[in-house]
């Protein structure tokens, strides 16, 4: 008999890095179809994998663990070789170099149980403006995001870990923030066959094990609903029409986009109604979010709108995603760990995109650091480089480096006047635009006889916001600032 329980299909979260007493016996009650991790989940491996071991334990059976290793800027485990940005690996253009990347992402999760992972972004970067894909994508063209993106998620599956390929159908020319409010791509189908959707009708054709759902109207396809509760998306597009017979996981359902427009949980009925297997709910903490969904879709199937056969059909299809992809964790040795660490350093290297004049530092000299002190971060992003971090890993090979906050654009311009012969690195390390500060002060930078030079450590874009000669990194991990430092000094040779 095929399970119809809808709580089957319910992907949660968790609030700490144990499993409670409380969360044990919710779980016990509730037989959700798996449980999604992020960085405050994550802490020693030992202690990870205990709780993975113990949300299993718990639902007593073998179930999808998920979490967000997306490589670059969108990273919950940090204590091993970290997967570079998507975007840096579009600069390479290199299939073998992303199939590998989704590799290195997978040893790093399959070793602590986890065996799912929410990515790639295969979102074309349409609007480079986009407040939450940016540097999470292969790039603007696509056929080489198609690419590059399918062979990120056949590394992954290769080494064990079921991908997602998200946003679909494409997240990649808004300038809404759907955690925040639900975006609108008025465009025709036409223009999504074109661009949004290449990559994810080659997901498709490549046979990828899941996909996840945008928060996104797009009228000429759905007047109505947004992708993730639209039956003409998920079962008439995807579906029928595709022929996709993989999971459907809806992005997180406490987003605003839908959560503010389908309160108490409605939207876990609809988007399941509409051909998603799996929906993610998560309550950051807030465990009472969990019982709203639960509760919703009870409902739901006591009024007829979801029925035994559409749940029954979502929940075969988890459990075949969970068998293909069991979890078992699999030892990341020091050779392996080792083997990968060098891999990201030459794509570190390698993706470093200079503009401009190649500014010249002699280790010998000092030289001036002005940077944010800690950049905010939303959306996705879970951690930024502080300014003393990338002060310290630059002193590697500048070790008269100082640092000075560009938060006080005064102090930091005093900073400049009394050094008048020194050579500054001015850093962007923010997602969110260039500050009003740094565009005087690199101003001011262009006035004076030192060399200056931008250094853009998140959003390349911002080399445009500023007049001065500029190094990209496409990333701001260890290794991108190792790379950094090298090629400062290199750059003087």
């Amino acid at each position: 008999m095929p399970d119809v329980n809808p709580e089957r299909t319910l992907i949660i979260d968790l609030a700490g890095p144990e499993l409670s007493p409380a969360e044990a016996r919710w779980l016990r009650n509730h037989p959700v179809g798996g449980v999604c991790l992020f960085a405050r989940n994550i802490t020693t491996p030992e202690r990870t994998a205990r709780l993975v071991a113990d949300i299993r334990g718990a639902l007593e059976r073998d179930v999808l663990i998920a979490t967000d290793q997306e490589g670059g800027a969108v990273l919950r485990r940090l204590d091993v070789p970290a997967a570079p940005t998507p975007q840096g690996l579009g600069v390479l253009d290199d299939e073998h170099a992303a199939y590998h990347a989704g590799q290195v992402a997978a040893r790093g999760l399959l070793e602590l149980g986890i065996n799912w992972n929410y990515a790639p972004s295969v979102d074309v970067n349409v609007d480079p403006l986009n407040p939450v894909i940016g540097e999470r994508s292969f790039g603007a063209d696509p056929e080489r995001v198609a690419a590059l993106g399918v062979a990120w998620a056949r590394g992954s599956e290769d080494a064990g870990v079921l991908s997602a390929v998200k946003h679909f159908p494409g997240h990649g020319d808004t300038r809404v923030d759907s955690h925040l409010a639900l975006p609108v791509v008025d465009k025709p189908r036409a223009a999504l066959e074109a661009a949004e959707w290449v990559p994810f009708h080659a997901a498709v054709r490549a046979g990828l094990g899941s996909v996840m759902t945008a928060h996104i109207l797009y009228p000429a396809l759905d007047a109505e609903h947004p992708a993730t509760l639209s039956p003409a998306l998920l079962t008439g597009l995807l579906r029928r029409e595709w022929g996709y017979g993989g999971v459907v996981v809806t992005d997180a359902m406490d987003m605003k986009a839908v959560a503010d427009r389908y309160p108490d949980g409605q939207g876990a009925g609809l988007a399941l109604s509409a051909g998603a297997d799996a929906v993610l709910v998560c309550g950051h903490g807030d465990a009472s979010l969990h019982d709203v969904h639960t509760r919703a879709l009870d409902r739901a199937m006591r009024g007829g709108a979801l029925t035994e056969a559409r749940v029954a059909e979502a929940v075969a299809r988890l459990d075949r995603a969970a068998a293909r992809f069991p979890g078992t964790p699999r030892p990341y040795g020091a050779a392996q760990r080792d083997a990968d660490a060098r891999l990201v350093d030459g794509w570190a290297a390698r993706m470093l995109t200079w503009h401009g004049e190649h500014v010249h530092f002699d280790p010998a000299r000092p030289a001036l650091l002005i940077a944010p002190t800690q950049p905010d971060v939303g959306g996705p992003y879970g951690d930024s480089v502080s300014g003393e971090a990338l002060a310290e890993a630059l002193r590697e090979t500048l070790p008269r480096l100082s640092f000075v906050a560009a938060d006080d654009p005064g102090a930091a311009r005093a900073a400049l006047d009394a050094q008048p012969d020194v050579p500054v690195l001015l850093a962007t390390t923010g997602r969110w635009g260039v500050p009003d500060g740094t565009r005087v002060l690199a101003a001011h930078l262009t006035r004076r006889a030192a060399p200056a030079l931008h250094l853009a450590l998140w959003a390349p874009d911002a080399v445009e916001a500023l007049p001065l000669p500029a190094v990209v990194t496409h990333g701001f991990r260890a290794a991108n600032l190792r790379a950094l430092a090298g090629a400062l000094v290199r750059a003087s040779a």
